[in-house]
C-alpha cells in the first residue's frame, strides 16, 4: 500500500487542473498500451484497449474482454474547485500588479488565501494563420492571495464573510510592465503570441502525509476516487466492457460539451455496439455504472453537521451514497456490498442531514442520456473545497480494491435474482 500512496500522491501533483489531469492519464494509458481513438474517425475494434478524449477535458478509456456481454463503468471527475483566469486578466490597484480570477466550483474562500499559486491548463498560440493549443503547468509559484492581518481586521476571527470580487484577487507582481504572457514565457517553452487560453491557479503546496493516517494535500477532491478507478482499471482482468470515465466540468454542474450531461459516454457505448454487432438494449441491462466521488467525514470539532447514524470519520472505508437525489438503489447496493463482503473490505453508508443541500452526481447527469442501473460511492474526507483537504489515508486503496474487483466479477441479474459465480 505504501508504494499505491506514493503514486496517489504522484498524480495529486501532477494533475493540478483538468488538463494536466487528463494529459497525465493519456500518458499512464499509452505506457499500458492504450490506443487512442478520435470521435471522428472510423473506428475497427478487436479485443484490446482503446481511450477517447474529448476538448482535451474528459476521457473515456476501455478495455474489450472476451465475452463482451455488458458495460462495466466506472466514473469519476478531474475537475477541482480553483479559480479560473478571466480575459483581460492582469491590472494595477494600489501599487500592485493583480490577476482578475473567478472561482470555479463552489470553493471553500479562506481556504485558498495565503498560499503559493501556481498557473496551468490550456492555451491557444497564433503564429500568422496557425493556431496551436499547448497544456502547459508553469509549476512555479507566480501568485498569492494575501488575507488581512489581524491587527487590521479585527473580526477577522468572527466574521469570515469575503468578497470575491475584492478578497481573493491574487498579486503577481510590484512591476507594472510585467504580464501574464511574460510570465508563462519565462516559465514555460512558449515562445509564440497567446491568442486564447483556459487557465486556473492551483494550489503549489505539497501533499503530506501525518502520522500515517491521513493525506492532507490540494486536489483530493476529486483526484483521489480518479486515482483509485485509474489503477483499478488498469490492473483488472475482467472479461466485459470495461469502462473508466473521467468526466470535466462536475464542479460547474456537467452541462459542458465534454461534461456527464452530455452526449459523451453514451455516442461511445453506441460506436462500441455497432463496431461489434452488439445490441446496446441488451447489453445495458446488465450493465452498471459506478459514480466514484467523494463526499464529508465527520467532523472533529462539530458533531452537529452530520447525519445522525450515516456519516461515518475518517478511514471508515467506502461509502456508499443512498440519498434520494443520487442513483443508488438497492439492487446497485446490493452487488456493491457483495463486493465488498467478498474481499474483507470495509464500507459504510452515507446521507447527509436533511437540513442541508447535497449536491448532484456524475451518475445522475449520465442517466439523463443513459438509461442503466447505477450506484454512487466514495470516500469522506475533511475540509472539502478547500486548497488543502483532508483524507483517511487507507481509504483510496480500499476504493481501489473495491473498483478492482467490480470491473473482474461474473454476475447475472433477472427478474427476481443476482447470481454471482
Amino acid at each position: 500500500m505504501n508504494n499505491f500512496n506514493q503514486e496517489l500522491i504522484k498524480f495529486l501533483k501532477e494533475g493540478t487542473c483538468i488538463f494536466t489531469c487528463i494529459k497525465t492519464i493519456k500518458t499512464i494509458l499509452q505506457k499500458n498500451n492504450y490506443q487512442e481513438l478520435t470521435e471522428k474517425d472510423t473506428w475497427e475494434l478487436t479485443k484490446g484497449k482503446y481511450f477517447i478524449i474529448r476538448n482535451d477535458a474528459s476521457l473515456i478509456a476501455f478495455s474489450i474482454g472476451n465475452k463482451a456481454q455488458k458495460f462495466k463503468i466506472i466514473s469519476t471527475h478531474g475537475d477541482t474547485p480553483s479559480f479560473s483566469i478571466k480575459p483581460n486578466p492582469q491590472y494595477d490597484e494600489n501599487g500592485y500588479l493583480k490577476l482578475n480570477v473567478a472561482p470555479y466550483g463552489g470553493i471553500l474562500n479562506y481556504g485558498f488565501m495565503d498560499r503559493p499559486m501556481s498557473i496551468a491548463g490550456r492555451i491557444i498560440t497564433k503564429k500568422k494563420n496557425t493556431y496551436h493549443k499547448e497544456i502547459i503547468d508553469l509549476k512555479e509559484a507566480v501568485a498569492i492571495i494575501p488575507s488581512i492581518a489581524i491587527h487590521q481586521n479585527d473580526k477577522a476571527n468572527s466574521n469570515l464573510d469575503l468578497n470575491t470580487e475584492i478578497d481573493l484577487m491574487p498579486i503577481l507582481s510590484l512591476n507594472k510592465k510585467q504580464t501574464l504572457e511574460k510570465i508563462i514565457e519565462e516559465n514555460s517553452n512558449i515562445k509564440d503570441n497567446i491568442f486564447e487560453y483556459d487557465l486556473f491557479l492551483y494550489n503549489k503546496e505539497e501533499p503530506v502525509i501525518i502520522n500515517n493516517e491521513f493525506l492532507a494535500s490540494p486536489r483530493i477532491d476529486n483526484l483521489s476516487c480518479t486515482f483509485a478507478g485509474l489503477e483499478a482499471f488498469l490492473k483488472s482482468k475482467g472479461n466485459d466492457i470495461n469502462l473508466f470515465v473521467v468526466f470535466n466540468s462536475e464542479e460547474i454542474g456537467s452541462n459542458t460539451w465534454e461534461g456527464a450531461d452530455s452526449n459523451f459516454l453514451i455516442d461511445t457505448l453506441k460506436k462500441i455496439c455497432a463496431n461489434l454487432n452488439l445490441d446496446l438494449t441488451q447489453m445495458l441491462d446488465q450493465s452498471i455504472i459506478m459514480n466514484a466521488d467523494n463526499t464529508h467525514a465527520r467532523h472533529p470539532n462539530h458533531d452537529e453537521l452530520s447525519d445522525h447514524t450515516n456519516t461515518p470519520p475518517l478511514n471508515s472505508g467506502i461509502m456508499i451514497m443512498k440519498e434520494t437525489n443520487s442513483s443508488t438503489n438497492s439492487i446497485s447496493a446490493s452487488i456493491f456490498k457483495h463486493i465488498c463482503e467478498s474481499e474483507e473490505i470495509k464500507y459504510s453508508y452515507y446521507t447527509s442531514r436533511n437540513d442541508y443541500a447535497t449536491g448532484s452526481t456524475l451518475a445522475g447527469a449520465s442517466l439523463k442520456h443513459l438509461s442503466i442501473n447505477s450506484l454512487d460511492i466514495g470516500l469522506v474526507m475533511l475540509a472539502m473545497h478547500s486548497s488543502f483537504e483532508v483524507i483517511g489515508l487507507d481509504d483510496t486503496y480500499l476504493l481501489y480494491k473495491a473498483l478492482k474487483k467490480f470491473y473482474e466479477i461474473e454476475y447475472n441479474m433477472n427478474n427476481n435474482e443476482i447470481n454471482f459465480q
